[in-house]
Formats: structure tokens, sequence, C-alpha cells
């Protein structure tokens, strides 16, 4: 059952909100050269297009950093800057108009460069999100535990880095928590948003290839918003962003998160099985393809057969049920017409338009 939010404090990215009671923010990030500007630009176009809200950029070098001006006039999303080590970069970043900063305060330079990058983000509103993870966490707690990441070592992390901030006077921050170990993930958000109002950004991190990715994330960062968890999210896929959208768009749809944000079809097709008699992987690929950026909020049903057309797919405001060479057409269970096997995907097509 879903639980419900958490209540976690109010966070503002340029013009998006998260924590408290707001909509779960989709995020991405950008795999190309950030130096590049005309690519970085058309990949967050693209990625805003399918569905993104908040997207991340790398900044590993000051020709990186300088670009994030040239970038943040041909975008409309939240950038976010993604630096290590150097608190120069963070620096030249807000000046640049970034909208929010990824950053260690524990490994980003001296205190004096530490103290400068809060006096900034704080005159402007900069919001700053600790990233823990699990791979990476600091010598002296994975001494503690035999040099094995561990929930309370990942939470451990992120109080570190939250008292330079909190030290400071400074409370704009997000965390994340992340591990690519699904249930180490899980223990360390739990442990965290039982002791910090902070809004969290969650993922499983380095967590492969679409099929992999898909899998971990659905179960990770559903499990955490189920329970009432998490205030943003990023669905981590070696390979091209823009399916990280789709995955993160499902998610949030089949746990009925998906709310405030655009339109979104849900294509459900049985399994197939011996009773049918039509190509229904073919139709339900193709109309998954077709629909997947559909602005609509409706659920289209392919079913292979009578036993599951109209019955199992009655919930469905429209759908088809397959039979020999042909299938009906039914609209919230009741058919409305026979269509050829070859007609099947237009006529759907156009009816949808309508709807």
């Amino acid at each position: 059952m879903l639980k419900n939010r958490k209540n976690t404090k109010v966070v503002t990215i340029g013009n998006v909100t998260i924590g408290g009671e707001t909509p779960i923010a989709i995020q991405s990030m950008t795999n190309t050269d950030t130096r590049n500007v005309k690519a970085t630009i058309a990949q967050i176009q693209a990625l805003e297009n399918a569905g993104c809200e908040i997207v991340r950029v790398a900044v590993p070098d000051q020709e990186a950093a300088n670009a994030i001006k040239e970038i943040k006039k041909g975008i409309q999303l939240p950038l976010v800057a993604d630096i290590h080590f150097d608190y120069k970069l963070a620096l030249t970043a807000m000046e640049n108009g970034v909208d929010k900063l990824r950053i260690n305060p524990g490994n980003i330079g001296s205190e004096k460069g530490v103290r400068e990058i809060i006096a900034m983000a704080t005159e402007r509103h900069i919001p700053i999100r600790i990233g823990v993870n699990a791979g990476s966490l600091e010598k002296e707690i994975l001494e503690k535990n035999q040099g094995q990441a561990t929930a309370k070592g990942m939470v451990e992390s992120a109080k570190k880095h939250i008292q330079l901030l909190e030290d400071a006077g400074f409370d704009n921050i997000v965390v994340s928590m992340k591990a690519s170990d699904v249930r180490l993930t899980i223990e360390a958000y739990e442990l965290f948003a039982g002791e910090y109002h902070y809004p969290l950004h969650l993922g499983i991190t380095e967590a492969g290839i679409l099929r992999t990715s898909a899998v971990k994330s659905a179960i990770g960062i559903g499990y955490l918003l189920l329970n009432g968890i998490g205030d943003t999210m990023r669905v981590s896929v070696t390979g091209d962003p823009l399916e990280e959208i789709d995955v993160a768009r499902d998610i949030l749809k089949t746990i009925g998160l998906y709310e405030g944000k655009k339109g979104m079809v849900e294509v459900i097709s049985c399994p197939t099985c011996g009773r049918t008699e039509i190509d229904l992987i073919g139709i339900a690929n193709q109309m998954n393809e077709r629909l997947l950026h559909v602005e609509k909020n409706i659920t289209v049903a392919v079913m292979g057969c009578i036993v599951n057309g109209p019955g199992e797919g009655k919930a469905a405001d429209i759908g088809i049920a397959g039979g020999k060479n042909k299938a009906v057409l039914f609209k919230k269970g009741e058919i409305i017409r026979s269509l050829k096997e070859d007609e099947i995907i237009s006529v759907l097509m156009e009816e949808i338009e309508k709807m």
C-alpha cells in the first residue's frame, strides 16, 4: 500500500520545487561533453521533450564550468552542476547561472573554499545536493566496517557533509544515498529518512544497461516511494539518457505517483499463449513505440484472444482482442467493431487520436 510521503523540507531548483507534498520530479544526466555546448543543449532539449524535469551535467574543468553560461541560454530545465574536488569550479558554475550543485563538502577543497561556496549559494538561493555513494565512502568510515560499505557508514558520511553546511548556517540541502546494491540502498535511505527532514534524491547507482537498470530501479526506487520516502529520482542507465526518463515515468505511473505531469498512455498486453492467432507481440511493440510520448492519460489494452479481451481489459479506455487473423475493438469493455489484422494498428491510432 502506498504510504503517505514523509514531510521533508521544500527546496526550489530553478522553476521546480521538490520536497513536502510536491510531485516526484524526474531527473537525468547528460552524457555529452559539457564543453560541447551545442550537443549538450540538444540532448537537454530532447530530455525535456521526453519528460525530464531537472538535468545534471558533469563539470570536470574550468572550460566545462564556463560552458554553463551558454548552455543555460539554450534550455528551459533547471541545471545541476556535478562537481568534485575543486571548489573554484562550483563558484564559476554558480556565477554562470547553474540552479543547483551536486558536491560533497568534505572533498571539495579547503575550508575556505567551502565557505565561499556556501556564501554564494546562500546569496543566490542555490541548493546543494550531498551525494553519498557506497563505492566512494571515506577511508576512515570503511575501516570501521572491515572495508565494506554499510548503510550506517553511508549515513555517517552524509552526516559529516551535512554538518559542514549546517555549521555555516546553510540548510538548502538535498541528499542522495546511492549504491548499486538494491537492499543496501533501501536500508541507507530508510536510516537517513528516520533522522533527517532533508528531501531525498532517489537512485540505484551503477545500475547497468537498460534491462538491469529498469529492474533494479523499479524495485529499489519503487519500494522507497511506496513507503513514503523520496522527493526526486534518477534512473541510471548505461546508454541513452532518454531511456532513463521512460523507465522513471513507468515507475511513477505504475505506483500511482505520476501526478502533475504530462499525460502518459499506459499500454497493457497479455503474455500470449497457444490461443493467440494474430501477431500480438508485433502489435504490442508497435503500439508501445507509437504511444510512448503521446500525452493522453488513457489505458490501451492489446489482448491476444477473447478470454483476455474485453473481460480482463474492461478497465482500459480502449483496446483490441484477437481472433483468427482479426480482432475486435472495444471501449470500456464494450465491443464496438471487428477489425482485420492488417488494420488493427491504424484503427487503434485513429481512435486514440479522437480521445
